[in-house]
């Protein structure tokens, strides 16, 4: 499982990715012939060329800074994947961490202009890239990327927020809204999803996974899809249906949000993870699949097996 760690342990904080698209008339789908481009950059400052990274501003998180540091590096939007994991060093003032994800290049952004942090880009096969790469940190970065190919839909499997406490509540539970830290987290959440590029929403039907998703919606001008299924009761009568819908969710084409319960969710992620030769990646040390409220999988699928499952324990990881 990656799941970030609690303490990084590092002196300077950075964020970068593995920008890539597909090569012309191909889809990305391996690491040969077919394989899809990456962007390389040079930095005059030092000479040097790399993947796309920088540092963390104040207050930002490591998916934020990864897509920040992006388009101002290389003028491409970018829709996070697979986290590639981190690579640490040591630099003037102490040691460094850097997180990395594979992100696709986005229509619709300037395109790269030379600027005093970058004065030139190159689009490369995963091959010609390695050989261009200054260091061998980021080679290996790059390695981890073309281990896998990209995926062809990508589910994000976010439990809902925190609720207001059940005892106190005299309603239907269904019923019972987010709290005001819970809000807080969802208007957190909706900033986080947004940086995998979400196109379709759906929810469990308990309001409090329904307001979980509202801010999102609310910035995507999309609505959100009820999932009977797919809430605790539901899933809980009828498991083997509501397992097929997340199926059924987790082929759609591009990328897909479900918001759903701490009832469904570790069942579905450790079926699906078995499936796939990924069980030991989605549980933590003690054997459990995590799922905090406010908590977020990302689920990434091609040719019908879940290729990478990243856990995000907090709308601010």
């Amino acid at each position: 499982m990656t799941e970030a760690p609690a303490g990084l342990d590092a002196d300077v904080l950075a964020a970068g990715a593995v920008l890539w698209r597909p090569a012309e008339g191909r889809d990305g789908a391996g690491s040969g012939a077919d394989a899809p481009e990456v962007a390389v950059v040079h930095r005059p400052r030092y000479d040097d060329w790399s993947l796309p990274k920088g540092k963390l501003d104040p207050g930002e998180s490591l998916p934020a800074a990864a897509v920040r540091e992006v388009a101002e590096e290389t003028g491409y939007r970018a829709r996070l994947g697979a986290r590639l994991g981190d690579t640490r060093y040591d630099v003037p003032e102490g040691r460094k961490l850097v997180r990395y994800w594979a992100a696709q290049a986005q229509p619709g952004g300037p395109g790269f202009v030379p600027n005093h942090e970058t004065d030139e880009l190159r689009w490369l096969r995963p091959g010609e890239a390695a050989r261009q790469l200054t260091y061998d940190r980021d080679r290996e970065v790059l390695d981890r990327f073309t281990e896998q190919p990209v995926p062809e839909s990508t589910l994000l499997l976010v439990r809902h927020a925190k609720a207001g406490n059940r005892r106190s509540w005299n309603g239907d539970d269904a019923q019972r809204p987010l709290s005001g830290t819970g809000r807080a987290q969802a208007d957190q959440l909706a900033g986080l999803l947004q940086l995998f590029g979400p196109e379709r929403l759906h929810s469990a039907p308990p309001v409090r996974c329904t307001q979980t998703l509202a801010p999102l919606a609310e910035e995507l001008g999309a609505r959100i899809t009820e999932e009977p299924l797919l809430g605790e009761e539901g899933f809980a009568q009828h498991p083997a249906a509501g397992l097929a819908r997340v199926r059924e969710l987790l082929d759609q084409p591009g990328v897909t949000v479900l918001c759903s319960q701490g009832g469904v969710i570790p069942d579905v992620v450790e079926k699906l993870g078995r499936e796939s030769s990924l069980a030991e990646h989605v549980v933590d040390d003690s054997g459990v699949v995590p799922s905090r409220k406010g908590s977020t999988w990302v689920l990434g699928r091609r040719d019908g097996r879940l290729r990478f499952a990243d856990y995000y324990r907090s709308p601010s990881a």
